[in-house]
């Protein structure tokens, strides 16, 4: 079960991937389609996020940074 680790309220929108950077703050990128290139991050909000071992971090659907403990050795 995931839970919120910082609170930044990003309104997204269509057509971006928002992701926890190596700095801690959220990003974001355009998605390439259909031959379309995407790239060009830019910064969207200061989460100031520690990050620890053993834990995925993502944007969740509220626009806050939220982790996951990671899976391993399933199967």
């Amino acid at each position: 079960m995931a839970e919120k680790v910082a609170r930044t309220g990003v309104s997204k929108e269509s057509g971006y991937l928002y992701y926890l950077g190596k700095d801690g703050n959220v990003w974001r990128s355009g998605m390439s389609r259909g031959g379309k290139g995407g790239g060009n991050a830019t910064k969207v909000a200061d989460a100031g996020v520690k990050r620890e071992k053993g834990y995925l971090y993502f944007v969740d659907k509220d626009g806050d940074v939220s982790r996951a403990p990671m899976a391993r050795g399933r199967g």
